[in-house]
């Protein structure tokens, strides 16, 4: 586990500090894959461990550190559907009610499209002219925006985040148009954990199974979180690689994207009923299982 140099204990009396700078002593002259491996040895073998050990927090965060570097962009951008976005030609008024609105600190700006982003705006920047009532002109406040390939790695992208100064990157696909977003709070998160601010409201489930055994979920669900749920499998072993929720899931059965009201078969029996879409996107779905539906209205 050590080079002629290390310890292979850390010191029993190392804080958080202590202890990652043990790590780097130990991670000398091992190939990266080998380091990976002895860390994660480490870490399960300190999972219960003595006042030497980091606490749980500490452990969780140097997982997730480890991870970090196997992840790409396209693991956790914000989906194009969820980008809030305003015209380069929008009033003040307008930009103030959208920051009001969506509650967050930056806006996407784009010229005829999304497809099409100039930059972003800061409400520090917008507020500003709010308050001298200035005419308002939204080139003058624009910030650039990084663009980068959904296939760029974590640590690459936050590289160029860090040498360009910008907190956001808009996620390109291979014919440039706009495929998702991802900001510096992202990539933190992904190491620290989910931040919150006071503004931040508590999240409702993406999905609840009803105790007539139907499921009411949010068309972003991940399709592996209701596997687990129902203990049925719903991935379509063509498409394993290409669909994530259950939007997509339905998307692919349907071949189209589905009105609300309509309902489309899994080959397994199940029964996706939309409940919210729009020509672009399923919003929310209701999922039927006959047997089990029948079984609860019997007990019932």
């Amino acid at each position: 586990m050590s080079d002629s140099g290390s310890s292979s204990r850390p010191p029993r009396d190392a804080n958080m500090s202590g202890w990652l700078n043990w790590l780097k002593g130990i991670a000398r002259g091992k190939p990266e894959q080998s380091l990976r491996e002895s860390l994660e040895d480490i870490i399960d073998e300190h999972e219960e461990a003595a006042a030497h050990a980091p606490d749980q927090g500490e452990r969780e965060m140097i997982r997730n550190l480890l991870e970090f570097g196997e992840m790409s962009v396209d693991d956790i951008m914000v989906p194009r559907a969820d980008i809030y976005a305003v015209a380069n030609t929008i009033s003040l008024d307008e930009l103030v009610a959208t920051f009001v609105e969506c509650e967050h600190s930056r806006l996407v700006v784009y010229s005829e499209s999304l497809d099409d982003v100039i930059g972003m705006v800061h409400v520090k920047d917008v507020l500003r002219y709010w308050a001298r009532r200035d005419k308002f002109q939204i080139q003058a406040i624009l910030k650039p925006v990084l663009f980068v390939p959904p296939s760029l790695s974590l640590r690459e992208v936050l590289a160029r985040i860090q040498e360009e100064h910008s907190h956001l990157a808009i996620v390109i696909d291979e014919y440039g148009g706009t495929d998702g977003l991802l900001t510096i709070e992202d990539l933190v998160e992904e190491i620290v954990g989910d931040i919150e601010d006071e503004h931040d409201e508590v999240e409702a489930p993406m999905f609840h199974i009803g105790a007539d055994g139907v499921v009411d979920a949010d068309a972003r669900t991940p399709v592996e979180d209701v596997e687990a749920a129902l203990e049925t499998r719903l991935a379509l072993e063509d498409l394993e690689e290409d669909i994530d929720t259950l939007g997509g899931l339905v998307v692919s059965l349907a071949g189209r994207v589905p009105e609300a009201g309509d309902r489309v078969s899994h080959p397994s029996g199940i029964e996706f009923e939309v409940v919210d879409a729009d020509p672009r996107q399923l919003k929310r779905l209701r999922i039927h299982r006959p047997e089990v539906e029948a079984a609860a209205a019997e007990a019932g």
